[in-house]
C-alpha cells in the first residue's frame, strides 16, 4: 500500500493539472450557459465560488487518499476470506456484460449510499456540506466534504468488489469504466447548473438539472428526500423517491442550519460531533406525498 501511496503522491501534480484543465473548460461552458439561460437571477458572491473552488481541489485529493486506504483494506479482508461462490460466474461475463452489470450495480450502490448519507445523522453531518449552498450553480457540485465523497465512492467500490468486479479482467473493461466515471463526474456539474433547461422524455432516462434541483429543495418537507440517483432516474422510480413536476422548479435551496464559516472549520466540525438538522423526515417513515401536499 505504501508503494501505491507513493505513486499517488508522484502523480498528484499531473492529476491537479488535469483537474485544472477540466475546471477551466467547465467554467467557460457553464458560465456562458448560466448567463444565456439562467434559472434564477443570482449573482454568485466571490466568497461562495472561492469556497467551492477550494472544495473542488481539497475533496478530490483527500478523497483519493481515503479511497486508497479503503481499497487496500477491502482487498486484504476479502482476499483472506477467499473467492466467493459467485465470483467464477462473474468472471465468465463478456466485456460488454461486465460493463453494463458494473454500471447497474454502481447505480444501486450509489443510490443507497446517498440515501444513507441523508437519513443517518452521523453521515448527514458530512453530507450537509454539499447541501449548504443557498443557491445552485455549476461549481457547487464540488462542495463536498472529503469524507462524504470517500464514503459514497467506497460504498460503490466495495459493492463492486464483493460481487466480483475488480478482481482482474481485461484492460479495456477498466478503461471503459474509467471513461464512464469521468463522464459521470462532468455530468454532475451540469446537474447543479443554474440553467433553465428541460430534456423532455429524456429526463426519465438520465438525470438533468430539473431532476437534481429538486433533490436540493428546502422548505417543503413533502418534497425532501427525493431524487437520490446518480445518473438513471429509474432508480428513484423503483424505490419510490422520484419527483419531477413538468413545469415547476424549486424556489429555495440549502439547509436550515448555518455551517461554520470557512473551509477548514467546515471540514473539522463534523469530526468534532457538530450536529446538523436533517432537511426532511426519513423516507422510511413518512406519509404519502399527496397527503402532505394537500395540507
Amino acid at each position: 500500500m505504501w508503494l501505491e501511496f507513493q505513486a499517488l503522491l508522484q502523480a498528484l501534480p499531473h492529476s491537479l493539472f488535469g483537474y485544472s484543465v477540466m475546471l477551466a473548460v467547465m467554467a467557460v461552458v457553464f458560465a456562458v450557459a448560466e448567463r444565456l439561460y439562467p434559472l434564477h437571477p443570482v449573482k454568485t458572491p466571490r466568497k461562495t465560488w472561492m469556497l467551492d473552488l477550494a472544495y473542488f481541489y481539497v475533496a478530490m485529493v483527500l478523497a483519493s487518499v481515503v479511497l486508497l486506504l479503503v481499497v487496500n483494506t477491502t482487498g486484504l479482508v476479502l482476499n483472506a476470506l477467499g473467492p466467493m461462490p459467485w465470483h467464477a460466474w462473474v468472471s465468465q461475463l463478456s466485456a460488454p456484460q461486465t460493463f453494463v452489470a458494473s454500471i447497474l450495480l454502481s447505480e444501486i450502490a450509489y443510490y443507497w449510499a446517498h440515501r444513507i448519507a441523508h437519513q443517518v445523522p452521523f453521515f448527514w453531518r458530512f453530507h450537509a456540506v454539499h447541501h449548504s449552498s443557498p443557491h445552485l450553480y455549476w461549481l457547487c457540485a464540488g462542495r463536498t466534504h472529503p469524507l462524504d465523497m470517500s464514503f459514497l465512492r467506497a460504498f460503490v467500490f466495495v459493492s463492486l468488489y464483493v460481487v466480483g468486479f475488480g478482481h482482474g479482467g481485461a484492460h479495456s473493461q477498466g478503461v471503459s469504466f474509467s471513461t464512464y466515471s469521468f463522464g459521470v463526474t462532468l455530468w454532475s456539474y451540469f446537474m447543479h447548473a443554474n440553467i433553465r433547461l428541460r430534456l423532455g422524455w429524456l429526463e426519465y432516462l438520465v438525470t438533468s438539472p430539473a431532476f437534481h434541483h429538486w433533490h436540493h429543495v428546502k422548505g417543503a418537507p413533502a418534497l425532501v428526500d427525493k431524487n437520490y440517483c446518480a445518473n438513471f432516474p429509474f432508480m428513484d422510480l423503483l424505490f419510490g423517491t422520484f419527483y419531477l413536476p413538468k413545469k415547476e422548479w424549486p424556489k429555495q435551496y440549502g439547509i436550515d442550519d448555518a455551517l461554520a464559516p470557512g473551509l477548514w472549520a467546515q471540514l473539522l466540525d463534523p469530526l468534532r460531533g457538530r450536529k446538523v438538522r436533517p432537511i426532511g423526515r426519513t423516507a422510511f417513515n413518512r406519509e404519502p406525498m399527496k397527503q402532505q401536499l394537500q395540507r
